[in-house]
């Protein structure tokens, strides 16, 4: 994490090592976040979107909603958009950092660990003292080369999941109605994966910041998912939320959990069974 005072030192301190990315994105309308970088984003940003450079529609974790690209892939969008190994990458968004997370857990994963997330994203920055106000102007960084490892690692896939349920603790990052299958808006089918336990991301923060190391790691802890129970998996509807728990277990001091980057969307559209309710629900007969 970094808080808005910090990255505004570091740009004065070191203004060309500073990539500071835009991940605005909503749920349901498209081209609703490069819209609001339009209308106005930090000094130096540059937009990504979660769907047209965080995704491959065919990559791993298909048929979810946002499978990841390949590495290569990766590096290359990133390295285009003059995202080097040089770099420091700070990505930030407006609703409390569960997209800005994709964007650094997936650098982190591969390798390249100069990167954060702004803690309080927009709205810290907006009320920061002293802090520049709010740009419409692009920049244009020239490109770079960006070196990153050649696979994913700390993922699961859906059958590999399938056959581990009940031996693992698995959090369901989504909002409570989502988990219980009282509403969908955009998955075939309302529900959840038996056994998930519902851990919505908001849980995490406090006034749209994260909550301090000693806060998450008891929350964690209280769900069973401090390591002790056996190994962790995060989901989602699309393996982009998850990846806040991600960030908030780093913080409190805990393993890495593991990342079902399909998750609920891809477990939905391939005709696994669900639970609704409150309850986890038990796992699904081999």
């Amino acid at each position: 994490m970094i808080s808005a005072d910090e990255l505004r030192q570091l740009v004065v301190d070191a203004p060309d090592r500073v990539r500071i990315v835009d991940c605005r994105w909503m749920l349901g309308k498209p081209g609703a976040g490069a819209e609001a970088y339009r209308a106005g984003h930090l000094p130096g940003a540059i937009h990504l979107d979660l769907d047209a450079d965080l995704t491959e529609p065919n990559g791993y974790g298909a048929p979810g909603r946002h499978p990841l690209p390949s590495p290569a892939h990766f590096a290359d969008r990133l390295g285009r958009a003059g995202i080097g190994d040089e770099h420091v990458v700070v990505a930030y968004d407006d609703v409390g950092g569960w997209i800005a997370a994709r964007l650094w857990w997936m650098l982190d994963n591969l390798g390249h660990h100069e990167v954060a997330v702004l803690d309080g994203g927009i709205d810290a920055w907006t009320r920061a003292d002293g802090a520049p106000a709010l740009t419409t102007d692009v920049p244009s960084w020239p490109p770079a080369e960006l070196h990153l490892a050649g696979e994913w690692h700390g993922v699961i896939s859906r059958e590999d999941l399938k056959a581990r349920l009940g031996s693992v603790v698995l959090l369901d990052a989504r909002a409570a109605p989502r988990y219980r299958g009282e509403t969908e808006p955009i998955d075939p089918v309302a529900g959840h994966i038996p056994t998930a336990l519902n851990a919505p991301v908001d849980g995490n923060l406090a006034d749209g910041r994260f909550r301090s190391p000693a806060e998450l790691a008891a929350r964690f802890r209280a769900l069973g998912a401090d390591g002790a129970n056996g190994p962790v998996v995060t989901s989602c509807g699309s393996g982009t939320s998850a990846l806040h728990h991600a960030i908030a277990m780093r913080l409190a001091g805990l393993p890495d959990p593991i990342l079902y980057v399909g998750s609920y969307s891809d477990w939905s559209r391939s005709g696994e069974p669900v639970a609704t309710g409150p309850d986890s629900g038990e796992p699904p007969a081999v």
